[in-house]
């Protein structure tokens, strides 16, 4: 769905393999987004009618009021088979015709290591679709090509010790409102304590992300934050500037 009249073109776009994951892992990053000016966006590769608990229809709807909360100008499902992602020349040109259509600037991936095979399914296929998108000659021809600037791959509830690259910052609000969107799925998380790739602790899961959250802000000495890796090493243009002290 395409959430206004306007074009669909994005500056950010998260993709993952389930209605929720967006919400768990870069929730918050995506409402700063938003209050920064840009357009943001969501792609959910399945309808997850695979999960235990609710069922697509369900889970359709409590994704469309979630995408209000976080201010998403668009959310599209692909439509592809939950517990079976795969990395096809088919699921890769359909994601690539999707990438060309929202023309995002920033792609956020699901880590490439996880529990559910689907998270690492999607990041690598995510990966492929993202280069294969920029390529002229590749696939449909019905948007032109485009193949965006920046790689991020959201690193929340790793049991891998897998450092950031850095940590977006969240403040009270930008966690309240987050939380609020996971809420939504109320199918899938009230009275449970695990999900995804978040292990169970003994809390319940709405506790354990505000845990998690908090753990990641306190690396850099904020009330909340959310963990990214890039392949490239990152560019630094003023070392007086940067943030987070030393000693």
């Amino acid at each position: 769905m395409t959430r206004t009249d306007h074009p669909p073109e994005v500056d950010v776009l998260a993709i993952a393999a389930h209605q929720d994951d967006v919400e768990l892992t870069c929730g918050g990053t995506l409402l700063r987004c938003v209050e920064q000016g840009y357009r943001t966006g969501a792609i959910d590769l399945t309808k997850g009618e695979m999960g235990t608990r609710g069922s697509a229809e369900l889970r359709a709807e409590e994704a469309e009021r979630a995408a209000e909360v976080l201010g998403l100008a668009v959310r599209w499902n692909a439509g592809l088979p939950d517990a079976g992602v795969v990395n096809s020349p088919e699921s890769r040109e359909r994601l690539v015709t999707m990438i060309r259509r929202l023309r995002p600037r920033v792609v956020i991936l699901p880590f490439s290591r996880g529990r559910h095979p689907d998270h690492r399914v999607t990041a690598e296929l995510g990966r492929d679709a993202c280069f294969l998108a920029g390529l002229a000659r590749y696939g449909s021809r019905e948007a032109p090509a485009h193949k965006p600037h920046k790689l991020l791959y959201a690193l929340s509830y790793r049991e891998d010790p897998v450092k950031p690259t850095f940590v977006v910052r969240l403040e009270e609000e930008h966690f309240r409102r987050k939380m609020e969107a996971i809420r939504c799925y109320a199918s899938q998380f009230d009275a449970t304590d695990s999900a995804g790739e978040i292990f169970p602790t003994g809390q319940p899961l709405y506790e354990l992300v505000e845990t998690q959250a908090r753990h990641y802000g306190s690396l850099i000495r904020s009330p909340y934050g959310e963990p990214y890796y890039t392949d490239e090493t990152v560019r630094v243009d003023d070392v007086v500037q940067l943030p987070v002290r030393s000693l």
